[in-house]
């Protein structure tokens, strides 16, 4: 079953409840996110969204293939 942009949005709000979160893509498999959250202040880019793909619970992994693509930006607030 294809996944919602609403349901990405749940998925990483439940870990970063204090987040901006914008999701975007209609096709149930391909998406962009923007994640800002104070959390990762002192994080590198890659230590952020290692972060935000484990609140997606393994919607990503190949074995369910709920989520084939997100193109990911992420940062702390200025």
């Amino acid at each position: 079953m294809p996944i919602t942009a609403g349901e990405i949005e749940d998925l990483i709000r439940e870990a970063f409840p204090d987040a901006q979160i914008t999701v975007e893509g209609d096709d149930g498999a391909h998406f962009a996110a923007q994640v800002i959250d104070p959390s990762f202040a002192g994080m590198n880019r890659v230590q952020q969204q290692r972060a935000v793909y484990a609140a997606l619970k393994g919607k990503m992994d190949g074995s369910n293939g709920d989520l084939h693509a997100l193109a990911l930006t992420t940062r702390a607030p200025d």
